[in-house]
């Protein structure tokens, strides 16, 4: 019973029922989730294998429509990739000088901003094959913006003059369309018909001997059956049709005793492999100055 003071009373507060106990927390609400923009790279690769598969699957059902059908799903795919940022943004080549790049990388038709997925890398390998500067080419992609052209290039020989006209030849006598023989000036200078095709059998034999190459100006065929070296004093130098090799012997060893090379002089016939005929320059008499005399004049 409630309990009365001086005259008034006073009621008891109820107590709460869970007193004693720790007040409950408020429940957090779940966090928003961020939109996505799009399917992520992973997913588009799911996406594309199993495009791929339906479209072998559709390809083997129907036949000759499947091709179409293919190509049309290969298409789609590829977009998917390009959104996704599977596109050229640089194509490295490598092995290739310089002057031979800029050639490759314009054969290869591949322009920044294509999908990289779609490419068929076969068919660029093979128009990389076809530049004139490419002895052998691999192509690769390098995920996810990056196309990848390693080549070996064909070694300049030397440049060939034929009919007027100038040509850069390999280490085998072939022509090198796409190389200009303005930028070769140090080649050795190869000249006359047949030229092109047999430098690769003689300039390695005259590489060997560093000081006829310093001398030498150009290699003359002759009638396509033999070598003339013309030096770039004016010199000749007459290459029997077989067996250079002896003959510049010959030649390194006369100089050796003579310093003919240095002294300079107007042919030198080294056809004959029995016999060396060696024909000075024509010596210029000089002629002395006569100071001409007047006539006295008459007394």
């Amino acid at each position: 019973m409630p309990a009365a003071r001086g005259g008034s009373r006073v009621q008891a507060k109820p107590q709460p029922a869970n007193r004693g106990k720790a007040p409950a927390k408020p429940a957090r609400r779940p966090a928003a989730a961020e939109p996505r923009s799009g399917p992520s790279p992973k997913h588009i690769l799911l996406i594309a294998a199993g495009a791929l598969i339906l479209a072998l699957v559709v390809t083997l059902a129907t036949g000759g429509r499947g091709v179409q059908i293919a190509q049309t799903v290969a298409q789609g795919v590829d977009t998917r990739f390009g959104n996704a940022g599977f596109r050229v943004r640089a194509i490295h080549v490598q092995g290739a000088s310089a002057l031979a790049k800029a050639d490759i990388i314009h054969a290869t038709g591949v322009g920044i901003g294509q999908p990289l997925l779609g490419l068929n890398l076969n068919d660029v390998q093979a128009k990389v094959a076809k530049v004139g500067w490419v002895q052998e080419a691999k192509v690769v992609r390098l995920l996810p913006d990056t196309l990848v052209i390693t080549v070996k290039e064909r070694r300049q020989l030397a440049v060939w003059q034929h009919d007027g006209r100038s040509y850069v030849i390999d280490e085998h006598g072939e022509r090198i369309p796409e190389a200009d023989p303005a930028h070769f000036a140090t080649l050795p200078l190869v000249v006359g018909a047949g030229g092109g095709k047999h430098a690769p059998e003689i300039l390695p034999t005259i590489a060997q001997r560093p000081k006829l190459m310093a001398h030498m100006e150009a290699l003359v065929r002759v009638d396509d059956r033999r070598w003339d070296l013309r030096l770039k004093d004016g010199s000749i130098i007459q290459l029997p049709a077989v067996d250079q090799d002896a003959a510049l012997m010959k030649l390194e060893e006369l100089d050796l005793r003579s310093h003919i090379l240095d002294l300079g002089f107007e042919r030198i016939d080294l056809r004959n492999p029995d016999a060396m005929t060696v024909r000075p320059r024509p010596v210029v008499a000089s002629v002395p100055s006569v100071t001409p005399v007047q006539n006295p004049s008459p007394a």
